[in-house]
């Protein structure tokens, strides 16, 4: 765990600097900010997808789990839930809760994200989560400077985050495979671009509502696991 402990701490400083910066900084470099922070959540989803598209078991897996993700996401409104709970708690309305919703994404969906407290739980190694500590550092300072010191409670939901898959990794040992962390990893790139796309503003996505589809994975492989592999057959 002293791996996610850093991660949450190098999160909190970094907004901590982008909000002090956030001061001195006029609205057209803000926009830059903007700009240039969704170009690189776009180009880390991106990468993420390309990278272990040709390693998946199941190709079509990804399309079902974001098809079955935001129906689910869409009956619980998880969207409209969540923007109303942050600007009951904010001055930023909706700018803060798209600001939120992308810290999110991009801290706890990452693959190193997730597969930090797995080999952290199973290994022992904090390489992952070290790493991704290092770029939640520099990304945090951009969200801080453009959204303000309220990106800090992102802080918390991946120390939570990462803290459950620690246990779950830990408790559900074989269930962890490669092949499970392939398929999770292509939906959270996906997800990752949805919000790097509202931050450029090419098209708005509830990116909220598209969350359950990260359980799709989990639950198909727990189902093959259970029939003894026949599932993987059909």
């Amino acid at each position: 765990m002293i791996g996610t402990i850093v991660n949450t701490c190098c999160i909190l400083v970094g907004v901590t600097i982008g909000g002090l910066i956030k001061r001195g900084l006029k609205p057209s470099y803000q926009e830059a900010i903007f700009t240039a922070l969704g170009l690189a959540v776009v180009g880390m989803g991106l990468n993420a997808v390309v990278q272990n598209t040709p390693n998946s078991q199941y190709p079509v897996l990804f399309v079902a789990a974001m098809a079955i993700g935001c129906v689910i996401g869409t009956a619980l409104d998880l969207e409209g839930r969540f923007n109303r709970a942050v600007s009951k708690r904010s001055k930023g309305g909706s700018d803060f809760a798209k600001g939120l919703s992308t810290a999110i994404m991009l801290f706890c969906i990452g693959t190193l994200s997730i597969l930090g407290p797995i080999n952290s739980a199973l290994y022992g190694d904090e390489t992952y989560l070290f790493t991704n500590a290092m770029l939640d550092l520099v990304s945090s300072m951009v969200l801080g400077a453009s959204f303000g010191f309220g990106i800090a409670a992102a802080a918390v939901v991946l120390f939570c985050w990462q803290g459950a898959i620690y246990l779950l990794a830990s408790v559900l040992a074989p269930l962890m495979s490669g092949g499970l962390m392939c398929e999770v990893a292509i939906v959270g790139g996906l997800l990752i671009m949805a919000s790097g796309i509202n931050l450029l503003k090419i098209k708005e996505i509830s990116t909220m509502n598209l969350l359950p589809a990260l359980f799709v994975p989990p639950v198909w492989f727990a189902i093959v696991y259970a029939t003894g592999g026949l599932w993987g057959l059909l």
